[in-house]
C-alpha cells in the first residue's frame, strides 16, 4: 500500500511537470537542516522575546485604592507591640512591630518603641489616603496608652477605642506560680 502511494504522486507529479519529492527513510537526515542555524539569527530571537517582555510590564498597571476609613488593631504584650492598619473588611494595608524597627530584648514592649511602630506604620499607609480609624487594642502590655496617643498625633480622627483583650471565664487552668 505505502509503495503504491509512492507511485501514484510520482505519476502525478510527472504529469503536472513537477520534480518527484524525494522519501527520506532515516529521521536524522530530516532534522540536520533545522540544527543548521547560525548563531546571529539565535541572538535575534533572543533579542525580540526580552523587547515582547518589557513591553508586557510597561502596560501593567497596579491600581491604588482609596480608603479613607479603617482600623488599626495594636496588640500589647509583655514582650513586643504590634500595630496594624486594615481597612473596614479586615484586609491589612500596613504593618509594624517593635522588632522589624530593630528594637531587641525588653525595649520591644517599652511606650516609645510604641510611638516608633505607629509612626513607622502610619508612613506605609499613608498612600491609601486613610483619615478616620477604629482602634482596637488587644493585650496588656505598656504600649496601650502610648500608641493611642500617637495614633491621635499623627492627625488620624479617632472613632472609636475598644478593648478585645481575650479574658477567661474560668476556661483554661492557670499556671502554677513562679518560685523567686
Amino acid at each position: 500500500m505505502a509503495e503504491e502511494k509512492i507511485e501514484k504522486k510520482d505519476i502525478k507529479s510527472q504529469e503536472s511537470g513537477e520534480k518527484p519529492e524525494k522519501v527520506v527513510s532515516n529521521e536524522k537526515k530530516a532534522e540536520k537542516p533545522e540544527l543548521k542555524k547560525t548563531e546571529a539569527a539565535k541572538e535575534g530571537k533572543k533579542i525580540e522575546k526580552k523587547v515582547e517582555k518589557q513591553a508586557v510590564k510597561k502596560k501593567k498597571k497596579k491600581i491604588r485604592r482609596q480608603v479613607l476609613r479603617g482600623q488599626a488593631h495594636v496588640q500589647c504584650t509583655y514582650n513586643n507591640t504590634l500595630v496594624t492598619f486594615s481597612d473596614l473588611g479586615g484586609k491589612v494595608l500596613a504593618w509594624s512591630s517593635a522588632g522589624s524597627l530593630g528594637f531587641k530584648g525588653a525595649k520591644k514592649a517599652t511606650p516609645y518603641a510604641a510611638t516608633q511602630i505607629v509612626n513607622a506604620a502610619t508612613e506605609k499607609v499613608s498612600k491609601y489616603g486613610l483619615k478616620e480609624i477604629e482602634v482596637y487594642v488587644k493585650g496588656v502590655g505598656s504600649g496601650r496608652e502610648a500608641s493611642i496617643r500617637a495614633l491621635a498625633n499623627n492627625d488620624f480622627e479617632i472613632i472609636l477605642i475598644k478593648d478585645i483583650t481575650p479574658i477567661p471565664h474560668n476556661g483554661c487552668r492557670p499556671r502554677k506560680p513562679r518560685r523567686v
